[in-house]
């Protein structure tokens, strides 16, 4: 009998491999606005490498490389990163592909001189059904309809605004920091803007930015939940102390639930695990479905009831050493099962009963795969990089859809190497630039050039999940733009666009029926509210658009470089 060796203590989660686009040169310039700026005024990445952590609570994180270029991989145990920098204005015609090549090596040359970057997220929100969970995620959504055939209908809530030109609602200015600290989560409910902080999460007027509440926390968040209840109930993991030169990484083995628009803490506590001892859990993911909030590390996990904070349940280890990696939450909750060896794993989707944590369903994974990645749960979409065939640091080489019920392989999805969506190297519910709704996925494709002499574009397709064959669903960035989906609208899909260096960046709304695009939003061109929202790294920022309004934060901090403009803990944006 085997089963997984416990680690001594909980790492930091991992940054996601990739980028949306070619690294760009730092751009200057700042962002005077309403808040003032704290003296230390821009986030930043490490200058050098962090250094080992000093426990292996997960196993080495895989190198991937970036997207467009091969490049010579650093050694510390997790992705190199590009800085998140704004487009740049052109300096010259078109050049040919030879041209292009050079110019983009040396911007490759120029990051890894600077640093590396470090964030992983997402974001987005959706809905939910009654007495079901919001979804906060860009992957799955709750309620999708099935598409039969064009026969989509319904639309969202999601409306144009008489005059779509949005202004600067606030910023929040960033916490002084000197190494890399996690600060994940964000979330939006009918009246506050929730994003954690330096071991802290804090509620904020979602209109005025005035700060509403705050909870102090014993150490930095580490995990969270991206779905909340119909009455904006979720629930975190954090560290069980502040972190000191002796003990730089405590452990991740704290867990609560918060009621986000009182900022009342409804239950805080510890969880002794099945496979350690006497020891508390460490949760690295948490997630939520109905009123179970489900959480899983490397030794262990437990399900709770949201309200009370009781013990529904706790994932078994079974004779032969399989356990629970993590699992995916929203409409369902769905788990990741691990048999096997490190070397020969055996990977297992499985979908629970949230309340007893029974198995409904289950679904074996082709061998090959080391990390599922749960992208919706109802329906069931799997993302999963099949024998390391994925080769863009996406993480992901297929999607694969299942009937939850009976576990069955519906359709198997085909994704190496293009389209511009990411996971999470290792976690199980970590993807970004994912949509599932109307019995469809839908993906933005790998940046291209345009017609335009200057600037890259892409577009969103779509994939019918019974089928896996692709639907006629086509939206275009337009000239110099890049745009990824964010969440579903009802039957609508909700996506952003990445503006060119002289523009704002834009929220739209693609018609589930037609793919007509309707304006939502459009950021104001001014320089300094340019760069400042330019600045976040897409592929990790949590990005949240409710009702004319939108938020963007990032989920990790570092020491501030010298060669970054002005940034900020969050900065919204509002058509109201």
């Amino acid at each position: 009998m085997s089963q997984p060796p416990p680690p001594p203590s909980q790492p930091p989660n991992q940054p996601p491999s990739g980028g949306f686009g070619p690294p760009q040169d730092p751009p200057p310039g700042g962002f005077g606005a309403p808040t003032p700026p704290p003296q230390t005024p821009s986030y930043g990445y490490p200058q050098t490498p962090p250094q080992g952590y000093g426990y292996p609570a997960q196993p080495p994180y895989p190198q991937q490389p970036y997207p467009q270029q091969q490049y010579q991989q650093q050694s510390y145990p997790y992705p190199p990163q590009q800085y998140p920098q704004a487009p740049q204005p052109p300096q010259a015609p078109k050049k040919s592909n030879t041209q292009l090549q050079i110019i983009i090596a040396a911007a490759v040359a120029v990051v890894l001189i600077i640093g590396t970057g470090l964030y992983f997220a997402n974001s987005g929100g959706s809905d939910g059904k009654k007495n079901e969970a919001k979804n906060s995620s860009s992957g799955s959504t709750d309620g999708a309809k099935d598409s039969g055939g064009n026969g989509i209908s319904g639309g969202g809530k999601e409306k144009a605004p008489a005059n779509t030109r949005s202004k600067v609602a606030f910023q929040v200015p960033l916490p002084k920091v000197d190494d890399i600290t996690g600060v994940y989560g964000s979330w939006v409910t009918d009246t506050t803007y929730v994003k954690t902080g330096i071991s802290e999460v804090v509620g904020y007027d979602r209109d005025k930015g005035t700060q509403l509440w705050s909870i102090p926390l014993d150490g930095q968040v580490c995990a969270y939940s991206r779905h909340m209840t119909e009455d904006y109930k979720t629930a975190i993991s954090y560290e069980v102390s502040k972190r000191t030169a002796d003990n730089p990484y405590p452990r991740c083995s704290k867990i609560a639930a918060i009621d986000l628009e009182s900022g009342k803490v409804l239950w805080d506590k510890s969880v002794k695990g099945s496979n350690v001892g006497d020891r508390d859990v460490a949760f690295s993911e948490i997630t939520l479905s109905g009123t179970t909030v489900a959480g899983a590390g490397y030794d262990g996990g437990a399900a709770f009831d949201v309200n009370t904070g009781a013990v529904r349940w706790k994932p078994e280890v079974s004779s032969d050493g399989c356990y629970d990696t993590g699992y995916g939450g929203g409409a369902a909750l769905v788990a990741v099962r691990k048999c096997g060896t490190a070397d020969d794993p055996q990977l297992t989707v499985q979908t629970l009963n949230p309340a007893t944590g029974t198995p409904i369903s289950a679904y074996t994974m082709p061998s090959g795969v080391d990390y599922p990645h749960i992208v919706s749960t109802q329906p069931l979409v799997v993302a999963a990089d099949v024998g390391d065939t994925a080769g863009d640091g996406s993480g992901i080489s297929d999607f694969f859809s299942i009937d939850a019920k009976t576990g069955k392989l519906l359709a198997k999805i085909s994704a190496a190497g293009k389209f511009a969506a990411r996971c999470g190297s290792t976690d199980v519910e970590k993807c970004t630039h994912i949509v599932v709704g109307n019995g469809r996925i839908y993906l933005p494709t790998g940046e291209h050039e345009g017609e335009a002499e200057y600037g890259r574009t892409n577009e969103i397709v779509s994939f019918d999940l019974a089928t896996g064959k692709s639907t006629t669903d086509r939206a275009e960035a337009g000239e110099r733009y890049q745009m990824f989906p964010l969440r579903m609208d009802g039957t609508d899909i909700i996506a952003y666009k990445i503006a060119p260096y002289d523009k704002g960046g834009r929220i739209v709304s693609l018609n589930g029926s037609t793919f007509k695009e309707t304006v939502l939003m459009e950021n104001p061109s001014d320089k300094a509210v340019r760069d400042a929202e330019s600045g976040y790294a897409w592929d990790t920022a949590e990005l949240l658009y409710e009702d004319g309004r939108m938020y963007v934060a990032p989920p990790a901090l570092s020491k501030p470089s010298p060669y970054q403009t002005q940034r900020y803990l969050v900065i919204a944006f509002t058509t109201k």
